[in-house]
């Protein structure tokens, strides 16, 4: 029971997190199930089964409240989902030892993206309609290998390219339901339900928050809490790196 209550209170930051920045849920939770011991393929399961519920949820909230653009969701939610599918296999296939590293370092690597995000001056708006099916299918890939990259991929190239925030965020979280039940399911297929309490701690936690986070969307400083969650992945990652490498 305790460690569910932690994993609930890890989970309900990082959507809270995930909702107002449109990233960093998987991110974040995958880092820290790295760094104490998890396997990339059990840490990678685990968040995205849990992330089934809260993914629904955020994803609701958001599009109740307007915060969809549905073209944008339509033409991410299927190369997002092949994507994803495509990058669960693989992890599942390859030995843990061998991939945990490079995973620490993508998450790394992610980590600095929302760092330099968070420092980077605003795009003027405009209208994004080139290359979407790409880039939902790199979301999805690099979502399931490192056990989250759906958010910090997708939602920073639109709102690089000069797409409202707001829709972004919203398209994004809702196609993200979609692309996560597809890697749930061959999760569940490959290796099964494993770290329960990993599953159900994150689950209510990300549940309870993803109304908040949605309305957060509006309210909150994005560009403190990219600061703060940037430094925690990169942090993480480097201690990860260091333990699997030395």
């Amino acid at each position: 029971m305790a460690d569910i209550i932690i994993f609930a209170l890890f989970g309900f930051l990082a959507q809270i997190v995930d909702g107002t920045l449109g990233m960093a849920y998987g991110v974040s939770s995958t880092t820290l199930l790295l760094s104490i011991g998890l396997s990339p393929a059990a840490a990678s399961a685990s968040v995205h089964l849990a992330e089934v519920f809260t993914t629904g949820v955020s994803g609701l909230s958001h599009l109740r409240l307007g915060n969809v653009d549905r073209n944008l969701f339509r033409r991410l939610l299927i190369p997002g989902v092949l994507g994803g599918v495509l990058g669960a296999y693989i992890l599942t296939t390859a030995p843990g030892d061998i991939v945990k590293p490079f995973v620490a370092a993508y998450l790394l690597v992610m980590g600095l993206v929302i760092l330099v995000k968070a420092f980077r001056k605003p795009t003027p708006e405009t209208e994004v309609t080139t290359h979407l099916g790409p880039l939902g299918f790199i979301g999805g890939f690099f979502d399931a290998i490192g056990g989250g990259g759906w958010g910090p991929i997708v939602t920073s190239t639109l709102v690089a390219r000069g797409k409202d925030p707001k829709f972004a965020i919203g398209s994004v979280n809702l196609a993200e339901f979609f692309v996560t039940v597809a890697e749930s399911m061959l999760f569940l297929l490959t290796i099964g339900l494993t770290h329960w309490q990993v599953v159900a701690g994150l689950l209510i936690g990300g549940v309870a928050a993803a109304p908040v986070a949605a309305y957060a969307c509006k309210r909150l400083p994005a560009r403190a809490l990219m600061v703060l969650v940037g430094l925690l992945i990169s942090l993480l990652s480097i201690r990860t790196i260091y333990l699997t490498i030395r």
